[in-house]
């Protein structure tokens, strides 16, 4: 008797999402994917954020967290057209490429165009909430390269994504 659910028939390897956080080993992820499937067809992809929004208490004031707040979202949405754009050079059509800003809903000035927003779980629980609800059969990934001992204090969001994800083809670019 099989015993697949519905998610697993759904999954579809050429549907891939890849998730930022505006490093260089995020801009790899980008890159590796363009490598990988950039000229040949019949693939969507989407390049999403998770925004973070920074501890309220490193600021002098409110002003200045906002203010912190409204660059980091600037810088991130740059960093999302810019890996789109890779995209793009690479070889794959404009309507095979998308762009997703998750909000904090924590956020200072609510994002209005936001269809949905991070309620503060992890960054790995609402990465892998993006594919379930996007049915992604591909997620991709950077790895920091994080020590074994740096993993078990700081915790490392591909391993959890890779422990946590089912259904779905994971790549993890170092």
């Amino acid at each position: 008797m099989t015993t697949r659910n519905a998610r697993e028939d759904a999954m579809d390897c050429t549907h891939i999402m890849i998730a930022v956080d505006g490093s260089e080993n995020s801009m790899r992820a980008v890159d590796y994917t363009a490598a990988i499937i950039g000229c040949r067809g019949g693939f969507t992809v989407q390049v999403v954020h998770i925004e973070r929004l920074p501890d309220r208490d490193l600021f002098p004031d409110e002003a200045a967290w906002k203010k912190n707040c409204n660059a980091y979202a600037a810088d991130m949405r740059r960093f999302l057209a810019d890996s789109r754009q890779k995209l793009l050079d690479a070889g794959m059509g404009s309507d095979d490429v998308t762009e997703l800003y998750v909000p904090s809903c924590q956020r200072p000035s609510p994002d209005q165009e936001a269809l949905r927003c991070s309620h503060g779980a992890t960054i790995s629980q609402e990465i892998l909430r993006c594919m379930e609800e996007g049915g992604y059969g591909t997620i991709v990934v950077g790895r920091r390269g994080l020590s074994k001992a740096e993993e078990f204090i700081f915790g490392s969001v591909s391993s959890k994504i890779v422990h946590h994800a089912k259904g779905c083809t994971i790549w993890v670019v170092s």
